[in-house]
């Protein structure tokens, strides 16, 4: 069953001025030393790597109900790849803990993510679903 959804959609111009005036202050704030890794190898599309990963941080504090609020912080929402290379949430703090009051009894949660991009948007979709184990 669907338990969250959560869209959101960033303008990349936005995330290039935050990065512009402050720099690793904001990257460390907001980002996963993963995802600031995945931007430092992308150097001619950072703002956008960046850009796509602020809006599924976004996406999922709708999905769950409280926005940045709760104990919940940017930091604590990573996007990682699976295996075959699509996206999915890495969750920690008050981001896994929120996830885990959601969650009924006897299920587990899946987080679907999907990522795009358009220059000047980024754009990102979260389903958070609880299926029976």
């Amino acid at each position: 069953m669907i338990i969250g959804l959560g869209s959101d959609i960033t303008n990349m111009e936005r995330i290039a001025a935050s990065l512009e005036r402050w720099g690793d202050k904001f990257t460390a704030r907001c980002f996963t030393d993963i995802e600031r890794a995945k931007a430092a190898r992308r150097p001619f599309t950072a703002v956008g790597t960046y850009a796509k990963r602020w809006a599924a941080k976004e996406a999922y504090a709708k999905a769950i109900g409280t926005g940045f609020k709760r104990g919940v912080f940017h930091k604590d929402i990573g996007v990682v790849n699976m295996p075959s290379g699509a996206p999915t949430l890495a969750l920690t703090g008050g981001a896994a803990e929120r996830l885990a009051e959601l969650i009924p009894d006897g299920h587990e949660a899946l987080v679907h993510l999907t990522l795009t991009d358009d220059h000047p948007w980024a754009q990102a979709y979260v389903i958070i679903e609880a299926r029976p184990l």
